[in-house]
């Protein structure tokens, strides 16, 4: 007879799990937990079927019917949903743990009460910084976890690479050795896209590596043009995108045999223009998936986590059963594991909720391989920390004491104007604009314009060391108050971004960051506002999500008694320096013009 599953592991995969199934299934064993009286919400035929049971054993689901009586012995725990809403566990197909600000194991706990139960989790933050040792560190840690965290295998580190350093490199190699991990279930975003066009030979090595192991091959495209170029990359393996921001862009992907993911995340709203592709084109929803991408930990714990993605695309107008599709099959489908996640029906792994309004997606309970892991918001079960090694602590090299001087941009040339360019942060969204603006010197220094929005922004290296800073201008973070914010956080490479008003306080909040070991804080006439130490390769805290998020929290306050504005402002800082998205970004070998991929000069 097949074993039972332990709770706090993997149950075992279905082929020996069958016979116990089947047993159950037919009545001649007893199920672990019988849930009776429940509407099920069936993704596959798109019904919400009324009186059905479902039964588990072995962490699986053995029965799914009218009627389980016959599955339930002395032992068996039998609940009675009252009519409630049976619904398959939330997944989300593409995400940064990194970007919750804390570690795998505090994202998993602060995502389980909302009702996530799937993750799919490209580390390529921590690859960054650590190379492939960081990414074993997060695959070892995903999988005590006891909910289903799956790793893609970062594609671009650096993302893109002559235009930036990081502090690691991941090579064809590294990939298709990862592709022999346990729980790699595919390729990371590929952001390389003028590569993958021009046949890159290392775009090409990581994708043929992953195609060859029979698994998903991540898209990044975030370019707004659909013309060769989007055909050149699609035709070069890329399964999936989460950039698009328009109706006809998730229409193009998924014409081309794309799936289209659309964002939900702390500072990325793309689902209410692209889910029209559904709603008013009447295009198939099977092929769209929900996803976040980046979700900071303020978010998970006030807001919610999938469930505000599901909640939000049904307020644009879809079903609720084509929304949970949406979240749960379409991803289970996507990355090949239908026969493991993404349904309730047998032999899947029994991960559901119950929930009382649809419509709302309020849920009464979460359950994880058949144990019942939250209730009515509140966690259940306690998830042992994991213990990161010094060298991932220990990641923020400077090279020296930065002083305000190091802030100052030397004039191009005599005079009393220069023309720079600007980075123009847009609200809510990743790309940026390429703006100019006509900026006084003053002593042989170009200075900011703070009635017009503009200051400085530097990217500061922290990976070997070298003490070098690169200077530029920024718009669009409204600081009216001298201040300053520096974050080690600075996808994707990673090095140190500082954005402010007041040069003194620039330095001393980059210094800060050096002597916590990473972070992010926010820094005015001299005084620390506000500090989220992130010691786990500059990206993560330790802390559990409540704590930081109540960092996360006096840090926005923070930034908006500066006089910010923006939406989740924080999430747009992060990423002033993400050489893959057009249209203006810095990296630490100066501007870059992420429309030609090329570094620009600032003054023009």
């Amino acid at each position: 007879m097949a074993k039972r599953s332990n709770a706090a592991n993997r149950p075992a995969d279905w082929t020996h799990s069958a016979p116990l199934l089947v047993d159950v299934a037919m009545g001649r064993q007893p199920a672990d937990l019988v849930v009776r009286n429940g509407r099920l919400v069936s993704v596959y035929s798109g019904e919400i079927i009324a009186g059905v049971d479902i039964a588990v054993v072995a962490g699986r689901f053995a029965f799914v019917g009218a009627g389980a009586q016959h599955c339930i012995g002395p032992t068996t725990k039998v609940i009675d949903a009252a009519g409630r809403y049976l619904v398959p566990g939330l997944c989300d197909a593409h995400m940064h743990v990194e970007s919750g600000m804390v570690t795998v194991t505090e994202f998993t706990r602060a995502v389980v009460p909302h009702g996530t139960t799937s993750m799919f989790i490209d580390p390529h933050e921590i690859a960054n910084v650590l190379g492939i040792e960081g990414v074993r560190l997060m695959h070892d840690e995903a999988l005590a976890m006891p909910i289903n965290v799956h790793v893609q295998m970062p594609s671009c580190v650096p993302s893109a690479p002559g235009l930036e350093n990081a502090g690691a490199a991941i090579s064809p190699q590294d990939i298709e050795e990862a592709m022999t991990w346990p729980n790699i279930v595919g390729l990371g975003e590929v952001m390389n896209f003028p590569g993958v066009a021009a046949n890159d030979a290392t775009m090409r090595g990581g994708i043929d590596a992953t195609v060859r192991a029979g698994k998903t091959v991540g898209g990044h495209y975030a370019a707004p043009e659909l013309g060769r170029a989007f055909h050149g990359y699609v035709a070069g393996g890329p399964e999936d995108d989460h950039e698009g921001t328009r109706m006809e862009d998730a229409i193009a992907r998924v014409r081309q045999g794309m799936r289209a993911m659309l964002r939900l995340g702390s500072a990325w709203y793309d689902v209410a223009s692209q889910i029209k592709a559904v709603t008013e084109q009447g295009l198939d929803p099977r092929n769209f998936i929900l996803c976040t991408d980046d979700s900071h930990s303020g978010t998970l714990v006030n807001e919610g986590h999938m469930d505000r993605v599901v909640r939000h695309a049904i307020a644009q107008g879809l079903k609720p059963v084509t929304a949970i599709q949406m979240a749960t099959l379409n991803t289970a489908q996507h990355f090949r594991l239908e026969r493991e996640i993404g349904s309730i029906t047998p032999g899947r792994l029994a991960d559901f909720l119950i929930v009382s309004d649809l419509a709302n997606l309020t849920i009464d309970r979460v359950y994880a391989r058949g144990v019942l892991v939250a209730e009515r918001g509140k966690l259940l079960i306690d998830i042992p920390a994991y213990d990161y090694p010094s060298y991932a602590r220990n990641t923020i090299k400077l090279g020296k004491t930065l002083r305000a001087r190091d802030f100052d941009i030397a004039a191009p040339k005599p005079g009393k104007t220069a023309t720079a360019r600007v980075i123009g942060v847009i609200e809510n969204q990743a790309p940026t604009r390429a703006l100019e603006a006509e900026l006084a010197i003053s002593d042989g220094v170009v200075q900011m314009d703070r009635r017009n929005d503009i200051c400085q922004i530097a990217l500061v290296e922290r990976h070997r060391g070298t003490g070098k800073v690169v200077n530029g201008f920024v718009s669009g973070f409204g600081y009216t108050l001298d201040c300053a914010i520096a974050s080690t956080v600075a996808h994707d490479s990673h090095h140190m971004i500082v954005v402010g008003t007041n040069k003194e306080d620039m330095a001393k909040a980059a210094n800060r960051l050096g002597e916590v070991g990473g972070g992010v804080v926010i820094y005015s006439k001299g005084r620390e506002l506000a500090l989220v130490e992130m010691p786990i390769a500059g990206l993560m805290s330790d802390e559990r999500a409540e704590v930081v998020a109540a960092k996360a929290d006096k840090l926005v306050a923070a930034m908006r008694a500066m006089g910010c504005s923006l939406n989740n402002a924080y999430m747009q800082h992060s990423l002033l320096a993400l050489v893959v998205i057009p249209e203006l970004r810095i990296s630490d070998l100066g501007i870059i013009d992420v429309r030609t991929f090329k570094k620009v000069e600032l003054f023009l």
